[in-house]
């Protein structure tokens, strides 16, 4: 990681968070980004460069595009996401589920398609989304929080394809599934720790192989059916 340049979106907490100041530690140029950068105490206190995101808003997208001039970026991290609660077919809010798309989905397509410019001036060229196995449609047992698998699925669909249009022009393009881990998203509950999965993931985009575009794995190294 020493020296390479990277975006991380949804950066001031949680696995966002953590992912920045691992990534400093090993020696990245790391750019966070967060809804109100003035708020995100923790996010600046990395003394990284802090730029201004909202992942559903094309205006702010593009505008982020823009700051960043000439800038080559070789590892982009769409981290930015909305989680979900498990409501049934009856109790499901539309609206809801639009505004999980326009993050976790169409969020992730906003930033990708505005950034290209400078990823392919970078020389790392790889892109990891975070998605979740909720997502997977063969691991769909239980049913329930339509909106946080959909929007996910079709994020994982956007990689598939992202993947195979760039594998030529040296991209190598993966969707991560960091655990369910304990922050405001994940909750008090949830086993895994913001440290732990960030470790995990991290350690797998440090070893990404033009074999593994368009892959599905866990922050274990582990890959998930779609």
């Amino acid at each position: 990681m020493t020296d390479q340049i990277t975006v991380v979106t949804g950066a001031n907490r949680g696995l966002g968070l953590e992912l920045c100041r691992r990534l400093k530690q090993a020696g990245a140029q790391v750019i966070g980004t967060a809804r109100d950068p003035q708020s995100a105490i923790d996010l600046r206190a990395l003394e990284i460069r802090v730029e201004a995101l909202d992942v559903a808003d094309a205006e702010s997208v593009a505008a982020f595009a823009q700051r960043l001039g000439d800038t080559s970026i070789d590892l982009l991290i769409n981290n930015a996401g909305a989680g979900g609660a498990g409501e049934g077919i009856s109790e499901l809010d539309i609206d809801d589920v639009e505004r999980k798309f326009q993050i976790n989905s169409l969020g992730s397509i906003r930033v990708t398609q505005a950034l290209m410019p400078h990823l392919r001036r970078g020389k790392g060229r790889r892109i990891a989304h975070v998605s979740s196995r909720m997502g997977s449609i063969s691991d769909n047992g239980e049913g329930g929080y339509y909106g946080y698998r959909i929007s996910k699925a079709a994020l994982n669909m956007f990689n598939r394809s992202l993947a195979v249009e760039l594998v030529g022009q040296g991209f190598v393009c993966v969707v991560l599934h960091p655990g369910w881990v304990r922050t405001r998203m994940g909750g008090s509950s949830a086993p895994q720790s913001p440290e732990a999965s960030a470790r995990g993931l991290l350690r797998i985009i440090g070893r990404l192989r033009r074999q593994d575009t368009g892959r599905f794995f866990d922050y274990t190294g582990a890959e998930i059916p779609w």
